[in-house]
């Protein structure tokens, strides 16, 4: 990333996940890695049906070829599932093309969740895009922090437009069916070799192809993701480093360090809510996506909130709050903004998306020149190095409506393959910047957008389909090379639960079983409940369809296999 820059790519749905993913939406840093998938779709209370369902075999006739492209080689490689880093700027003058078929011109309506206020319909960078991918798309943004409901109006409706982004954590309810009922097979324009007419798009990583096989078909055109953890604990290196601070290597010892470092008289506290970081310490299943949260254990299938790390990280995190060393806005929840605490020295600790780490960074530069800021490796709650799960490898997806004509469908992938573009190219820095002059300006060999560029260059175009995920910051390469090694780090642990990359839709009756979880985790943490409450609430949950969404979920393994342990 450069100055100003807009990037997209890995989404995290923990808790308070919808309000994380509106604020990170257009923040969030790209990164890449993954496994062979499967993709998975119960019909509602069919327990063990194999409707949308698709082995690995049977994945393996669908899949496109994946033909890697190396336009400009990473100065840093992917490594442990982490993203490929990019530390310098390629001049416009070096950049290289890397579509030479354009479309046909046909007129498409593209629906799209948008986070803020969405530029004119007819801007100049819209029209610039149009003009170079060779289509006429007129986009209909939608209000990103109420997407699902717009989205589910318009599936259930008989007008949809032709291409449609869905990010997965709208896939509930009667959304995936309507994926399948309402997007065109992918299949015949893509499968095999028929990728190669569209070289960006065969470079897109296998993984991230099978996650997008829905009911048994390609219908996906996929953002790829890192199965690596992006939130990160972050903290004040340069207070850090002038007090002679150590990084905590255990729970306790980040509990020791929290009391040493809070003054409330100075009105400085140690940390922010940290419950997400609790949860990757303490070794917690994956909570970003309602099949990750399931593993086989001996045997048996056995969801997050049944083990005792998941009870321990959250009794761990009442702890801070009972000591005093949170700071005191995060228990009333939504009090203000965390990381401008974090900048103001208020409080030394906070997790966020890694996409923080040069956003923050950036943002300080000229305000405070001493700023400095890390993120410490996630340690295990008993010292020694933690037991992390996977993400998905795509989260989010652009979808052509069932039933367009040819020259539509392949307009649509020429868009695809256009957004899909490498780091280095000309077809990426006019998706990221738009028009040298009118949307950016160069300066010291680095684009900086304009007034016009921060008004009409947004992230939706990337939303059609996304290249192998990268971090490129040319202007902070530390901050690049660190945030790669970081996941480098991190990814060296991590482990892929039994339905890691399985596209699973829960059969209706059972889809709201865990729906007060969230809100529960966070009033036991700030004291308003305990944690008997939720052993009590796992009770009633197990009898209320738990155990019998269990007996599906194990039904669904045993059909499909697990794309976990597959290399």
């Amino acid at each position: 990333m450069t100055p100003n820059a807009v990037s997209t790519g890995s989404r995290r749905t923990e808790p308070s996940r919808r309000g994380f993913l509106a604020t990170g939406a257009v923040a969030a840093v790209a990164v890449a890695g993954g496994a062979p998938l499967l993709t998975a779709c119960g019909g509602d209370g069919d327990t063990g049906k194999k409707d949308g369902t698709t082995s690995g075999k049977d994945a393996a006739k669908i899949l496109p070829a994946f033909v890697a492209r190396g336009v400009v080689p990473a100065d840093i490689p992917a490594e442990n599932g982490s993203a490929a880093g990019y530390t310098r700027a390629i001049p416009n003058s070096g950049l290289k093309a890397s579509v030479e078929k354009k479309g046909q011109g046909s007129a498409l309506t593209v629906m799209a969740p948008f986070w803020g206020t969405p530029p004119a319909a007819d801007n100049p960078y819209y029209r610039a895009m149009n003009e170079a991918i060779g289509v006429r798309a007129t986009w209909q943004n939608q209000d990103g922090n109420v997407y699902d409901q717009k989205l589910g109006a318009v599936l259930a409706s008989s007008t949809v437009p032709d291409l449609v982004v869905v990010p997965g954590w709208n896939l509930g309810g009667k959304i995936p069916s309507a994926v399948d009922a309402k997007f065109e097979d992918l299949g015949p324009y893509l499968s095999g070799d028929r990728v190669k007419a569209y070289p960006n798009l065969a470079a897109i990583p296998t993984d991230a192809w099978q996650r997008s096989i829905f009911g048994g078909k390609l219908r996906g055109l996929p953002m790829p993701a890192s199965y690596v953890t992006n939130i990160a604990p972050f903290y004040r290196k340069d207070v850090f480093d002038a007090k002679g601070w150590q990084l905590p290597r255990s729970a306790d010892e980040f509990l020791a360090l929290a009391k040493e470092i809070t003054s409330a008289r100075a009105k400085v506290w140690a940390c922010a809510d940290m419950t997400w970081t609790a949860y990757n310490m303490f070794g917690v299943l994956n909570g970003g996506d309602k099949a990750l949260g399931w593993n086989l254990v001996d045997g048996k299938l056995v969801n997050r909130v049944e083990t005792p790390e998941y009870l321990e990280a959250l009794a761990w995190t009442r702890k801070l709050y009972d000591a005093g060393v949170v700071h005191p806005d995060e228990k009333a929840q939504n009090q203000g903004d965390t990381s401008v605490r974090f900048t103001s020295g208020q409080c030394l600790v906070y997790n966020n998306d890694l996409a923080h780490w040069y956003g923050k960074t950036a943002e300080m530069a000229a305000r405070n020149p001493e700023f400095a800021m890390a993120a410490m490796d996630i340690p295990g709650h008993a010292g020694g190095p933690p037991r992390l799960w996977a993400t998905n490898p795509a989260n989010i997806w652009s979808f052509v409506r069932k039933g367009a004509p040819r020259s539509v469908i392949e307009d649509a992938l020429a868009i695809a393959d256009f957004t899909a573009a490498p780091y280095g190219t000309k077809e990426r820095m006019l998706t990221d910047y738009g028009v040298e002059g009118v949307h950016h300006t160069v300066k010291d060999g680095l684009p900086v957008k304009t007034d016009a560029g921060n008004q009409e260059v947004g992230s939706s175009w990337m939303f059609i389909a996304s290249p192998a995920p990268y971090i490129a910051h040319p202007d902070l390469p530390e901050i690049a090379e660190a945030q790669v090694a970081w996941q480098r780090r991190m990814g060296a642990f991590t482990r892929k639960s039994s339905f890691y990359g399985l596209t699973v839709a829960e059969p209706g009756r059972w889809t709201g079983l865990m729906n007060d979880f969230e809100q529960l985790e966070k009033d036991i943490v700030r004291g308003r409940k305990k944690v008997s409450d939720m052993q009590q609430a796992v009770s009633e949950w197990k009898t209320g369809g738990g155990d019998q969404l269990r007996d599906w979920y194990k039904k669904l393994l045993d059909t499909t296999g697990s794309a976990a342990s597959r290399p």
